[in-house]
């Protein structure tokens, strides 16, 4: 089971036992619709989405280690897979926090070592990651892990059936080996 670490955080594969957690940070209205996906409904639909979703490769809980309770998600998506048009090398870096943890660093923390592991690890040439127009709090968690404004889209859908403006930001990895501090 792969296991990573930063000063705060373990991040780790999801497991059905961490629904009620889930459900606790995902149903608020502030969390998914920002990052473009429904509030959750129930511990069971929590616990759907671990079993669907969330059981993705390189998804990862962001568990705190002073409780041992995940907080929030974070996760790599390899190209093909992910919603950019990614070439061969390229991964794109997603995440959310639970808001009472909003503002803590945690987020920047865990996207740190997701960059390490993608450039380090798995041998990626360069990495996306988007966030949606009004989301300042994520365009910051990007700014703050050396992401750069890449190119914006017009019309992207969302999995809520509408369509929002996202802003796309890139790393590549020579920018990151400029700028990179060690996160553990």
């Amino acid at each position: 089971m792969m296991q990573l670490e930063t000063e705060r955080l373990i991040l780790r594969p999801w497991s059905e036992e961490d629904a009620e957690d889930l459900y606790f940070y995902a149903k608020d209205d502030r969390v998914g619709p920002a990052a473009g996906w429904q509030p959750h409904t129930s511990v069971e639909n929590s616990r759907e989405i671990i079993r669907t979703v969330l059981s993705a490769p390189e998804s990862y809980a962001m568990v705190l280690k002073s409780t041992g309770r995940p907080v929030g998600c974070a996760g790599i998506m390899m190209a093909p897979q992910g919603n950019r048009d990614m070439g061969e090398g390229e991964a794109e870096i997603g995440y959310w926090i639970g808001v009472p943890y909003w503002g803590q660093g945690l987020t920047p923390e865990a996207v740190r070592r997701l960059i390490e592991r993608c450039f380090e690890e798995l041998n990626c040439t360069a990495l996306w990651c988007a966030y949606f127009d009004g989301n300042e709090k994520s365009r910051r968690a990007m700014e703050k892990c050396g992401f750069r404004y890449h190119h914006t889209v017009e019309d992207c859908p969302t999995l809520l059936g509408d369509s929002r403006v996202e802003h796309v930001c890139r790393l590549a990895k020579e920018e990151w080996q400029e700028t990179a501090r060690p996160v553990s």
